[in-house]
């Protein structure tokens, strides 16, 4: 019995995190378990709780642990299969064939809808597997009660997903053990329905929550502060909701300071389904690919290009000895993204090709003839070099902190004026890594990179300061990490909340305390949520497993993940379906037809300032989808997304209520109204609108001919009126200033700034650039008029001078008497003696009667 007992030990431990009763973290000196429970339990980080800082011993002696070490034997002998849909962006071409597939008629016969998804039939060493389980939960072992539910809930093994028996199991082990993970699951039903196991109960929803939530269930505790924030089935409550993402923020920052040198890496993996297809009413509809937000993708840029395409690209850039496509790829791998994983390693390489070029290997100095901006590509790239170094990041398990290295390179970075060069000497000097500990060092150091707005030089001088204590270095410190906070650095968030939540150097507010908490915990993803594993089943193209996980992450109060699982639910995907027998597109699986618990989402994403999801909620309400129509409501939410957000998609759906009197008053005139101001928002929605407003026309014109009692169309008159010289010229400057002025220049950010980070000259230049052109202009007008008369005097002197000769070439006029003329006449003498009199000069120099 020896030889078996202790593979069998080893065994039960490999499952413990999953089954034990507080699902806690397996220690270092659990590594070799851990891994085996990786290799036979494909959902242990998605459907456990994490606990950074927990260690709790599996106690093997209960009953019934034998069979459930023979069954975890059974079940590694099962290898599920892996398959990863390609994420790269199909062509106009390929896309245009899909599409004409998808059009042409399968006349295939459809099935009774009780047998589209039979149930499937398990055998071998799942069926052996499950046998064991069970007849070890008919002996109270509560690791096998658990693992059961998890079958049953996610499908681990090709399982049949059966919810109902996965609510008994959670119920079960909740009720009579008191497990928190139990509970936490229990709560996830109540809340959802997921199923139909059980009818929506948010009431018990957040009692077995705040139940597992007080053992120190992480996501119930940010799903317990998620609804006080709400209000979802109790009154709004921010104290609470502070309280409770208070303990998740100290657990991620405990995890977060765990790590390295600047702290853990975090990879952000939450994401929403929509914006991968342009929005939820797709490209050019959606608020967020519409309008302003349209500028961020250009057709020239590479915005819809997959990530595999830009690491292609950069990469042959790369070789072909372009330093920058370098330097972007070393930063690529270095940080990792969603679809990439990070590769420390690979991007260390990068990065030593960058430097090679402009420092000689042997001896490190600069090579000759280097290329224009190598010297400041080739700095960060030293930096990264040094961070990688003092982190101990590559080189396999092995590696360690170089800390020789990291001064070297730093050292090469900071001769150069590289921000993270200066900050991780600041940080070796703190700490004393490889050197002698000096903290004035290292604070001139941190000093040096804040000047260059390094989000973690903030963070390190605002801790320094903070631990003064004094009011002014409270000030000091809080105006650091604020600044720190604008870079959304997790450190700095995270002491910004404590502050505000405790009152020290800051306000005392529960609301931005509450804010900042969650923020640190909602970003602190692989200690507190399922978006990993959401994301890989969705590319995995399993939906319903996706579905499962979103959720959890939606509880929680993600609104990203509020949004995908109501986009998930969403019967309404396209306006222009095609008939039954005429798709090729498989029928949705039943737990995805839930438009009620979609409803639900769409409205707690509009809660989180979701626009479209706003939009969603008065579709769904106009519609009766998932509700009893309610066109009030539904005319609030679209006066919601119209009045403040500006959603074309919402004045559009206004005017058409107005248009034929559905919850609103019947309005042609305000009807047209909403249309124009739908394509002022969006001018991608000049089609739509234009065959509205020529249909609306049309009504309002044959209203009029038959004295309807609708409103129609009332053309405004613009009221004339008569302006002075000065209103002329003020509103033909305005014309011209509004013709040449860019409508997005308020979104360019190319402007040279002051030290107080205002734009320097623009006023004054702006007032100069006024007075002078009208300056000018004045004096154009004046400099015409003034060359019209004298124009005009030189012509009445040239003619003057022309008769007067004439009259003295044929006939001597008698010289007048006195003035008088020979007919009698008295000589009416000019007011001016004309410009050819000898006297005309005396005249003009003021000399009249010398």
């Amino acid at each position: 019995m020896r030889r078996w007992f202790l593979p069998a030990l080893l065994a039960a431990q490999a499952i413990s995190p999953a089954c034990a009763a507080d699902q806690k973290v397996l220690g270092t000196e659990d590594a070799h378990a851990h891994a085996q429970a990786h290799a036979t339990k494909p959902e242990s980080a998605a459907q456990t709780d994490i606990g950074p800082s927990e260690h709790h011993a599996w106690n093997p002696y209960q009953n019934g642990w034998e069979l459930v070490s023979e069954a975890m034997v059974e079940l590694r002998k099962i290898r599920t299969p892996t398959h990863r849909r390609s994420k790269k962006q199909t062509g106009v071409f390929t896309a245009l064939f899909q599409y004409a597939l998808k059009a042409l008629p399968t006349l295939r016969a459809t099935a009774a809808p009780g047998h589209e998804h039979a149930q499937p039939v398990i055998t071998g060493p799942l069926l052996d597997g499950v046998k064991l389980l069970q007849q070890a939960a008919d002996q109270n072992n509560t690791d096998a009660i658990y693992l059961l539910g998890q079958f049953n809930f996610y499908g681990n093994y090709s399982h049949p997903r059966n919810f109902k028996v996965a609510f008994d199991h959670y119920y079960r082990l909740a009720s009579q053990y008191g497990n928190s993970s139990a509970q936490y699951m229990v709560g996830l039903m109540y809340a959802t329905g997921i199923g139909d196991a059980v009818e929506r109960d948010q009431a018990k929803a957040l009692l077995y929550h705040t139940f597992a939530a007080d053992q120190g269930h992480t996501r119930s505790e940010m799903t317990v502060a998620a609804r006080h924030m709400n209000g979802i089935g109790v009154p709004k409550n921010c104290e609470t909701a502070c309280k409770y993402y208070k303990r998740v923020a100290d657990k991620a920052m405990t995890w977060f300071r765990s790590g390295p040198p600047g702290g853990m890496t975090i990879v952000s993996q939450a994401y929403r389904l929509s914006d991968e297809v342009g929005g939820v009413y797709g490209e050019g509809a959606s608020v967020v690919s519409a309008g302003i937000n349209a500028l961020k993708a250009s057709p020239n840029s590479d915005a819809y290009a997959s990530i595999e395409d830009v690491i292609e690209y950069l990469d042959l850039m790369s070789q072909k000895g372009d330093f920058k496509a370098s330097f972007n790829l070393g930063r690529l791998y270095y940080e990792g993204q969603r679809g990439l994983d990070r590769n420390v390693d690979l991007a260390r390489r990068y990065f030593l090709s960058v430097t090679t070029k402009y420092w000689r290997p042997k001896d490190g100095r600069t090579v000759d003839g280097a290329k224009p901006q190598l010297e400041k590509v080739a700095v960060k790239a030293a930096g990264y070099i040094g961070r990688i170094a003092l982190r101990g990041e590559g080189g396999g398990e092995s590696a360690g902190p170089n800390y020789k290295d990291a001064q070297k390179w730093f050292g090469r970075g900071v001769k150069h004026g590289d921000a993270q060069s200066q900050w991780g000497l600041g940080i070796m000097n703190l700490y004393g890594y490889g050197v002698k500990k000096n903290v004035g060092k290292a604070f001139e150091y941190f000093k040096a990179a804040a000047d260059q707005d390094y989000s973690l030089a903030h963070v390190a001088l605002g801790a320094l300061y903070l631990d003064q204590g004094q009011p002014d270095d409270l000030k000091v410190a809080s105006s650091y990490f604020d600044a720190a906070a604008r870079w959304y650095n997790l450190e700095a968030q995270y002491y910004l909340a404590e502050m505000i939540h405790h009152g020290v150097g800051r306000d005392k507010t529960c609301g931005a305390a509450m804010q900042y908490y969650k923020n640190v915990a909602e970003r602190s993803e692989p200690v507190v949520s399922s978006w990993t594993e959401a994301n890989q089943a969705f590319e995995d193209g399993d939906l319903e497993l996706a579905f499962l996980n979103y959720v959890m992450a939606a509880e929680q109060g993600y609104e990203k993940a509020q949004n995908n699982v109501a986009f998930l639910l969403d019967p309404t995907h396209t306006v222009f379906s095609l008939p039954s027998w005429l798709k090729r597109q498989v029928a949705k699986p039943r737990l995805l037809q839930n438009s009620a618990l979609a409803l639900i989402y769409w409205t707690r994403s509009a809660i989180q300032s979701n626009i479209d999801s706003l939009v969603k909620m008065g579709d769904y309400y106009l519609s009766g989808i998932g509700t009893e129509v309610a066109l009030d409501k539904a005319a609030q939410c679209y006066t919601g997304a119209s009045e403040y957000f500006q959603s074309a998609q919402a004045l559009y759906n206004l005017g058409w209520m107005h248009e034929n009197g559905v919850g609103l008053t019947q309005d042609f005139h305000l009807a047209k109204r909403y249309y124009d101001q739908a394509l002022e928002t969006n001018e991608e929605a000049y089609l739509p609108v234009s065959l509205s407003l020529m249909k609306l026309r049309l009504r309002s014109a044959w209203n009029t001919f038959t004295n309807g009692r609708i409103n129609s169309i009332q053309d405004e008159p613009a009221q004339k009126k008569d302006w002075s010289l000065r209103e002329w010229i003020q509103n033909f400057l305005q014309d011209d200033e509004r013709f040449y002025e860019d409508p997005y220049e308020e979104y360019y950010d190319e402007t040279i700034t002051g030290s107080d980070g205002e734009p320097m000259g623009d006023e004054l230049d702006g007032d100069l650039d006024g007075l002078f052109e009208s300056f000018l202009i004045l004096s154009l007008v004046g400099s015409i008029m003034f060359l019209m008369w004298y124009r005009n005097q030189r012509q009445q002197a040239h003619r003057q001078a022309q008769e007067n000769a004439a009259r003295q070439q044929h006939a001597a006029p008698l010289p007048p008497q006195n003035g008088i003329l020979p007919g009698g006449q008295q000589q009416q003498q000019p007011p001016f003696p004309p410009m050819v009199d000898p006297h005309f000069p005396q005249w003009g120099a003021g000399g009249v009667g010398h």
